[in-house]
């Protein structure tokens, strides 16, 4: 499959694995999707495999970068479009209403689990808040806060150990001002029947949830969070160019789209950069960039060091062709944020999520900034999912057949020029409305807060 002109290998669409469609000579670019993703370690021939064992990567350090925007033609829609979720008394919309367990520490994650068990509310463990320093507690109070404000839950049980670095009264500092019939705070050391009392909390702030109704929301309210993970030779063919045109057609209504894995960007962020609404958001794209190769370096690591086993197997060979196929995702439109670890997204359109493309802590970080649902393609599969609906789209038939447990939605058929670019759209908007996806039937949903700090 030759997917642009200026290609020097295709896709066998029978192992997702590239073969050169001409000579090339040692020490050549080699190029798909129209642009390089390495150089040939050896002379190779036309008809030959290309990968591991004849590729190698051209990624180094910092680059120097000039602003120099190239606009696609994305005509706004006015659509009548809805969805049905929840309006929230400050006017936030949310396509969930459950009660989840947020906690301070990780101490407490048993006591959240007996009180979830007894209640059905949900709760995510995680290790961390206290032990932990500077902007190292500071990240995970930020996207403790993000979960808590997250309008997917209609009220939030925030528990606490109450000797950690991040108690509650510190953490309240964090949070500013809430809604105490929606937020609720529970200091387990405090209480001789911990568990009994939170019971009795969660069953407050059920009740609170219950006077919310689904209603009519204007599709344009709508935030989607894009990932991929686990991914193969099809994923820039068939699922993240699906979800590229299915970003579009959402911002060309008014929506949002968040993409993030800031390492699967390295060796296409020229393209990214290129779509820079602004100078300024060009050059928080180059800060974004940069800062994660010297993240690397500082720990003594090579930037390039991806993809993954499963990636390789299933045909990706270097870190450019993994990035050139990932950001695929955010389709054509202009880029107009760059959000920190923590922020909460707050513009209509595409805008760049700091984070590493670790699975668990990228959908961590996407539900943190406020998507209502995450779009994630994988050519490997996965069960994985966020507190947030988390749709999985596989990049090939075989995957979805063989894994329709995990899978949602099947991009296949794209091969066969069926763009899917509606069907997928509608059930964005089934989801939204309450449909429940795989991971959320499962019960898989998790976090993972980004470290790079001390521990005490």
């Amino acid at each position: 499959m030759l997917i642009n002109k200026l290609d020097n290998v295709e896709v066998n669409l029978s192992d997702g694995h590239k073969y050169a469609l001409c000579d090339i000579k040692k020490g050549e670019n080699v190029i798909k999707y129209g642009n390089p993703i390495g150089h040939a370690t050896k002379d190779i021939s036309a008809g030959e495999h290309v990968h591991s064992h004849n590729l190698k990567t051209n990624l180094s350090g910092n680059i120097s970068y000039k602003y120099e925007p190239e606009f696609y033609d994305i005509p706004k829609v006015s659509s009548d479009k809805t969805f049905m979720g929840y309006i929230r008394e400050d006017k936030s919309i949310g396509i969930r209403n459950d009660v989840w367990i947020v906690n301070t520490v990780g101490c407490i994650n048993k006591v959240a689990e007996q009180i979830a068990n007894k209640t059905g509310a949900l709760h995510f463990p995680h290790p961390f808040g206290c032990s932990q320093l500077g902007d190292d507690q500071e990240l995970t109070q930020k996207i403790l806060k993000g979960m808590v404000n997250h309008p997917n839950a209609g009220g939030v049980l925030v528990l606490g150990l109450g000797c950690e670095n991040n108690n509650i009264d510190v953490f309240k500092k964090v949070l500013g001002a809430y809604n105490p019939d929606r937020v609720k705070f529970l200091n387990a050391q405090d209480y001789s029947d911990d568990v009994g009392e939170g019971v009795k909390l969660v069953k407050e702030l059920q009740a609170y949830a219950s006077k919310f109704t689904r209603q009519p929301i204007p599709v344009s309210k709508l935030k989607l969070g894009l990932k991929c993970g686990g991914s193969d030779g099809y994923s820039g063919i068939t699922a993240n160019p699906l979800v590229g045109r299915l970003s579009d057609k959402l911002i060309s209504m008014g929506g949002s789209c968040v993409l993030t894995e800031v390492p699967e960007m390295f060796g296409a962020e020229h393209l990214l950069m290129k779509r820079a609404e602004s100078k300024e958001i060009f050059d928080k794209t180059v800060s974004l960039i940069n800062d994660f190769k010297d993240y690397y370096t500082r720990h003594n690591q090579v930037i390039y060091e991806n993809p993954s086993p499963g990636n390789k197997k299933g045909g990706i060979t270097t870190l450019e062709e993994k990035s050139l196929g990932c950001i695929q995702k955010g389709g054509l439109s202009k880029v107009v944020d760059v959000l920190s670890y923590g922020d909460v997204l707050t513009k209509n359109g595409l805008s760049l999520l700091n984070g590493p493309g670790n699975d668990i802590v990228a959908i961590t970080n996407l539900m943190a900034c406020g998507v209502h649902i995450i779009l994630f393609t994988t050519g490997r599969g996965t069960p994985v999912g966020a507190p947030v609906p988390t749709v999985k789209i596989a990049t090939n038939h075989a995957l979805a057949v063989r894994k329709s447990g995990w899978i949602d939605f099947d991009a296949s058929p794209v091969l066969d020029g069926n763009l899917l670019t509606d069907e997928l759209f509608d059930y964005i908007i089934e989801v939204a409305s309450g449909k429940q996806t795989k991971n959320e039937v499962n019960g898989y949903r998790e976090i993972s807060i980004f470290k790079d700090g001390v521990t005490l």
